[in-house]
């Protein structure tokens, strides 16, 4: 009994991965992105977050002396399946944003309070190697060495848009983010190592009617991750990106981005389908972008194959 009762407790914890780092909505920082988990498994999280300072849902938008705060939340639903033998894992999250605040832009100061769903995003995550596609009941004797993968996320011009405002909580144009990630075990502790390239489209209704062009955004990101045998586990996380300079009707703009982050997660198990997590992270240098700090919390429940 103890043993079926400890190998619920690692299911547990690994189906509460998929949405690692999801609550922390715009920040792109993802604990525990690439890693196993039951197939079948559902999931469905509900979170909200707070942001102070910079722009934290676009990082594309450069503002300096920026002062804008944010409440979002965030639904999002998640499965586990099989491709090729090792798990995968697909998820559809909506943000609804609060937003209020003043920054300058190329020197003239905005303003503005507005509320609104943000842009819509899809995820596809795919382990390559060391992920096999387990049942609940094999996963409980499975444990993690290596595990190398890839994974897409598509971002949607859904959200709220408005081009006679600079600042909008919605983005009125597509973005696809390819990345690749490893993650490695040892012990309680794993290390994490991710990069990715968000490429974007042109949004050609930006501020008065202008085309804005965007080169891709390049990032990298470190987690160090301890897991607790009670299934609690917490993480330290370090992110850097750059790139993101920007053509305005044709005319290159001096606002090559480059900024680094910090951050810190905590996921506490409620019982077997249920779990909570803390995220806290803040920006530690800024040359163009994004300048905020971030605090989110979020429910998860998962549920399917068995589980």
């Amino acid at each position: 009994m103890k043993r079926r009762h400890h190998g619920l407790l690692r299911t547990a914890a690994a189906a509460a991965m998929l949405f690692d780092g999801s609550c922390a909505l715009a920040q792109d920082i993802e604990p525990r992105a690439y890693t196993n988990a039951p197939i079948g498994i559902n999931f469905l999280l509900a979170g909200y977050a707070r942001t102070e300072g910079g722009v934290a849902f676009d990082p594309a938008v450069p503002l300096t002396n920026a002062k804008i705060n944010t409440d979002s939340g965030v639904l999002a639903y998640g499965r586990v399946f099989d491709i090729g033998g090792q798990s995968a894992k697909f998820n559809v999250v909506l943000p609804y944003v609060e937003l209020r605040g003043s920054a300058d832009y190329a020197g003239t100061p905005v303003a503005r309070q507005v509320a609104g769903f943000g842009d819509a995003k899809m995820g596809l995550s795919v382990n390559f190697l060391g992920a096999p596609a387990l049942s609940p009941r094999e996963f409980a004797a499975y444990r993690q060495d290596l595990i190398f993968g890839g994974s897409v996320v598509l971002s949607l011009p859904t959200g709220q848009y408005d081009h006679d405002k600079l600042v909008n909580i919605g983005s009125n144009r597509w973005s696809i983010a390819p990345g690749l990630g490893l993650s490695k075990a040892m012990g309680p502790w794993t290390l994490e190592l991710m990069a990715a390239a968000t490429l974007y489209g042109d949004n050609t209704d930006f501020f008065g009617g202008k085309r804005r062009a965007q080169d891709p955004i390049y990032s990298a990101q470190g987690h160090l991750i301890y897991s607790f045998a009670s299934g609690i586990w917490a993480a330290l996380t370090a992110t850097h990106y750059g790139g993101g300079r920007t053509t305005l009707d044709g005319v290159r703009g001096d606002d090559l981005q480059e900024n680094s982050r910090l951050g810190a997660t905590l996921s506490l198990p409620v019982d077997r389908h249920n779990s909570i997590k803390f995220h806290a992270s803040s920006g530690v240098y800024t040359r163009t972008g994004s300048d905020f700090d971030a605090y989110a919390i979020a429910w998860q429940h998962r549920w399917g194959a068995g589980f």
